[in-house]
């Protein structure tokens, strides 16, 4: 079998089920593996926005949107030349991959007749649901049960490990010009962690906010963890939470890696959270990437997993 993926968490699951021999294409913005865009063919561009602020990136996504116009581009003649049998894609958000849509119209157009799998997940359980369903359709369902056993042993042993303690209130910013309050999933990772989520509601899309709306909510804790970026970029924008929210704890998160893709890192995404809201409960993870509590100007603790 060869199998494309048009998202990056696809290409996570892609490789969390050792099908990596098996994978022939990914987009632009699939960085982990960080070999997954230079062993395999690049068949989804996109505008480079590293160059761009926050406000910015906004401004372009809103402008595209009111034209009609795609984010991302898919490259036909790659993808025709890859001749694959699955492809794994989404509905879920226009910003954040290539819709299902437009990848059956591609496949219409050059005649091929790959499996298109969307994956749509909404809460902590959807995504790991969209784990046993790529190993379906791949053939391995065996190896996607075992795959999922294993992340919800490590989400079973933070959840022992966080059970009775208070459960802080906590705002997970998912971007900052304008702020957006976290939504989809990540409330799920907020309570499997032993907190309490404001400001946003599991299983629904992100939305717009103020700051003075997130002030009103009372969090004890704020997160920031940018869809789009990694834990430098989110150090970055957490400096601009700070500010507008002075009186709270603020702490950047790796958003990319363990929060904002839908999959199976998210659970390093939850025992990351769980070291921020009760440091020493949980296990030791010296792979993971720490979340940094942002001080003045400058990150100046960073916890340990």
């Amino acid at each position: 079998m060869k199998i494309v993926s048009l998202l990056p968490s696809a290409t996570e699951i892609v490789y969390a089920l050792g099908l990596d021999d098996s994978l022939v294409g990914v987009t632009f913005e699939c960085d982990e593996p960080a070999r997954a865009r230079t062993d395999k063919a690049v068949v989804v561009g996109g505008r480079d926005t590293s160059d761009m602020t926050p406000g910015e990136i906004d401004a372009y996504v809103c402008a595209q949107s009111a034209a009609g116009a795609d984010l991302y581009h898919l490259h036909e003649d790659a993808l025709a030349g890859l001749d694959p049998d699955l492809i794994l894609t989404q509905d879920l958000c226009w910003v954040c991959a290539l819709p299902s849509g437009k990848v059956t119209e591609a496949l219409d157009f050059l005649g091929c007749r790959a499996d298109v799998l969307p994956l749509d997940p909404y809460s902590l359980e959807d995504v790991l649901a969209t784990i046993t369903a790529v190993a379906e359709r791949a053939g391995i369902s065996e190896r996607g049960v075992t795959v999922v056993a294993g992340l919800r042993e490590r989400l079973t042993a933070v959840a022992e490990a966080v059970a009775g303690r208070p459960r802080p209130r906590v705002a997970v910013v998912e971007w900052v010009d304008p702020p957006f309050t976290a939504g989809h999933w990540i409330p799920d990772l907020v309570r499997a962690a032993g907190g309490e989520p404001v400001g946003a509601t599991a299983g629904e899309r992100s939305v717009p906010t103020t700051w003075d709306a997130i002030t009103a909510a009372r969090p004890d804790v704020v997160v920031v963890s940018p869809c789009g970026y990694h834990l430098d970029g989110a150090a970055e924008q957490a400096a601009v939470v700070r500010d507008a929210l002075p009186d709270v704890p603020v702490w950047a998160i790796d958003g990319d890696g363990l929060v904002v893709r839908p999959g199976p890192r998210l659970v390093y995404g939850v025992e990351a959270l769980a070291a921020i809201l009760h440091p020493g409960t949980v296990p030791d993870r010296p792979d993971a990437v720490r979340p940094v509590r942002v001080g003045s100007g400058h990150t100046d603790e960073r916890v340990q997993l």
